[in-house]
């Protein structure tokens, strides 16, 4: 059973073809390095952005409107506000080539540093999400040239990177990207989830394990990781770990896609099996 199994198991998790990054599968907002300008820029607009980015996660197709009225009546930094709520309003509705542009855009019309290389971060988020790993790394390199102090930004680049890697067929220079991403942000669940995913898939099950345990500790109620953690268990011959990890999600998200994936897997081990 477990042979048959194996195959289908070996590609849980992110799929290559789009990278390791969860951006695709969440809003703009989730992470704050790929949504907010560096504090001086918002001090310069703090209303007017703060309002249209949260307009942005609600309703997105009303702060797209706002931004592009923003844009035509404004020059500078103010146009730089206005296209990155444009970014972050059309990356909401899934229109990520528009949302690469308006960063871009942004970037192009900004003075701050920080605020530059945050839209360049964001630019390859979207690149990445719209299927285009080369052009993402081009723009998250040049990120990450600019050392930005900050360390969720540093982070979220170094996240980005390793997707657009994994898509090029670079795992060994992903990893590299998983390790920077561990050490600015530590307490950051995802970058240990998206390393041992990594980890997993190379074939390095001892570290895997070591890192979905990290994963865990730090949000254990996260299906993903109760998911890969199962994956990653029943890889090294521990179905009963397997089940545990997999029944979990099923307890805690049990609407999630997750939950749908873990209940196949069950069926295929058997509730009997050891």
């Amino acid at each position: 059973m477990l042979t048959l199994l194996l195959p289908v198991l070996m590609q849980v998790g992110p799929n290559p073809s789009v990278g390791l990054s969860p951006i695709e599968q969440l809003d703009m907002n989730n992470r704050p390095p790929r949504t907010r300008a560096n504090g001086d820029a918002q001090e310069r607009t703090p209303s007017a952005l703060e309002t249209c980015l949260d307009t942005a996660r609600t309703a997105p197709e009303k702060a797209h409107a706002i931004s592009v009225e923003w844009i035509k009546r404004t020059t500078g930094e103010q146009r730089a506000a206005g296209e990155h709520c444009l970014g972050v309003a059309a990356g909401n509705m899934g229109e990520w080539d528009a949302a690469r542009a308006a960063f871009i855009a942004a970037r192009a019309d900004a003075e701050d540093a920080a605020f530059r290389t945050r839209m360049s971060a964001l630019a390859g988020s979207a690149a990445l999400a719209s299927g285009d790993a080369t052009g993402a790394l081009a723009l998250l390199d040049t990120a990450k040239s600019e050392d930005p102090l900050d360390p969720s930004v540093r982070g979220a680049i170094a996240l980005d990177r390793a997707s657009a890697l994994v898509a090029l067929d670079r795992p060994n220079e992903a990893a590299s990207a998983l390790a920077e991403a561990r050490a600015a942000m530590p307490g950051d669940p995802q970058a240990w989830l998206l390393s041992a995913t990594l980890a997993r898939r190379t074939g390095d099950l001892v570290t895997a394990q070591a890192q979905i345990e990290k994963a865990v500790s730090l949000d254990p109620q996260d299906p993903a990781i109760g998911l890969e953690a199962g994956v990653i268990a029943i890889l090294a011959g521990h179905s009963e770990a397997a089940r545990k990890s997999w029944q979990s999600v099923m307890k805690t998200a049990p609407d999630s896609e997750q939950a749908q994936t873990a209940k196949d897997y069950l069926a295929q081990i058997g509730e009997g099996a050891q």
